[in-house]
């Protein structure tokens, strides 16, 4: 499963999946597939440490690579 971790200016550590990361390779693909939005963007759930609360996420389908980690804590902090 990749996951990417950012920390924010308050040192809450962020760590983000992308939905259906963790199933089976076959079932994971699929499902990401018919989660995809007309847009090309994806669910990504993103789990804090301490006292903050998980979010969700629609980003485009290629935010582990190509989003910033500061784009990504805007989206983060968006979504708070």
């Amino acid at each position: 499963m990749k996951q990417r971790d950012v920390t924010d200016s308050h040192k809450t550590t962020w760590t983000c999946v992308q939905a259906y990361a963790g199933v089976e390779e076959k079932v994971a693909d699929k499902a990401a597939k018919l989660a995809e939005t007309d847009d090309g963007s994806v669910p990504v759930v993103c789990t804090p440490t301490g006292g903050a609360q998980t979010v969700r996420l629609e980003l485009k389908s290629d935010w582990y690579d190509d989003l910033s980690d500061e784009e990504l804590l805007t989206a983060i902090a968006a979504a708070q």
